[in-house]
């Protein structure tokens, strides 16, 4: 590289105005090298020096948040922005916009290794709970009675995310709602964590994201699932699944939570059981179904 570090490093310190908008797979950075101004040529030496300026940054107290920098999203702030996309200041206004609405994480001193994933996994969770809350609004109103209905199937997953962490065994639990929607399964995790005098603590956004999922899941009949996981000291693991099934949740016997876990879902083939971990038909929801009249 013709620049010195020093000067590579200056040039990203001017462009970082308290978020650094990075570029985490080689596809997106061959992107941006298409841009005269963008002086990188080589994807892993970028990383190494966007980790230098964050290390120095951090060293001098100064707080850094790290936005996922789309070169397709950028391309279009542009265009609609009337700015040139080759300009460095161009690349600084779109990462001040990224840390207004876009998906970011605070730098915490951790190895970029670790954070890239972290990174995705957030960009692919605020993708999944947009699109979702889309498609719920999109659903419109109840041709008889007017109910606005992704509204109500909202309410619903609520109450039923509400009845099963009420219902489960003690212990810190670990969800998974899955949609079979096209192109690609719709997923949302949500952890709830059991403080030592019993209370739930959930996080909010988490839960959120969560409940549109399993509301999108009720409100158009798709295929999905709901598996819980629960961890205490001192006993195994107990899962728990459900199958989402006309508005509601049909609990899966034992047999079929073995079954679920334990098939790979790419291949068929078998995967062995984990050690210390029981599967097991979850407790009665003491779920009525829709009120009488719902006929949605």
């Amino acid at each position: 590289m013709a620049h010195t570090d020093q000067t590579v490093r200056r040039v990203l310190h001017r462009e970082i105005a308290g978020t650094i908008g990075l570029l985490t797979d080689e596809h997106d950075f061959r992107t941006m090298r298409h841009y005269r101004t963008f002086t990188f040529d080589d994807h892993p030496a970028y990383l190494r020096h966007v980790e230098a300026v964050l290390r120095t940054r951090a060293a001098q107290g100064t707080h850094t948040t790290i936005a996922l920098f789309d070169p397709e999203e950028y391309a279009d702030y542009c265009t609609e922005t009337d700015l040139d996309p080759d300009l460095p200041s161009s690349r600084t206004r779109f990462t001040a916009e990224l840390a207004a609405t876009g998906t970011t994480v605070p730098y915490e001193g951790q190895p970029l290794t670790d954070l890239l994933p972290t990174l995705v996994d957030e960009a692919v969770r605020q993708a999944t709970w947009e699109y979702a809350t889309t498609l719920l609004a999109r659903l419109g109103s109840c041709s008889s009675c007017g109910q606005d209905l992704g509204r109500a199937a909202y309410a619903r997953a609520s109450a039923l995310l509400t009845r099963i962490l009420d219902t489960s065994p003690a212990g810190n639990r670990h969800l998974v709602c899955s949609v079979s929607e096209t192109p690609e399964p719709l997923l949302a995790v949500l952890h709830a964590d059991e403080d030592t005098d019993g209370t739930t603590r959930l996080d909010e956004v988490e839960a959120l994201e969560f409940t549109s999922v399993l509301a999108l899941g009720l409100a158009t009949h798709l295929p999905g699932g709901l598996v819980m996981r629960t961890s205490a000291p001192g006993s195994p693991d107990r899962v728990h699944g459900w199958r989402l099934r006309g508005y509601g949740l049909e609990a899966l016997t034992a047999a079929e939570v073995f079954d679920a876990y334990c098939t790979d879902a790419q291949s068929g083939d078998l995967i062995s059981p984990e050690s210390n971990v029981d599967y097991c038909a979850p407790p009665d929801l003491g779920d009525e179904g829709p009120p009488p009249g719902h006929h949605h």
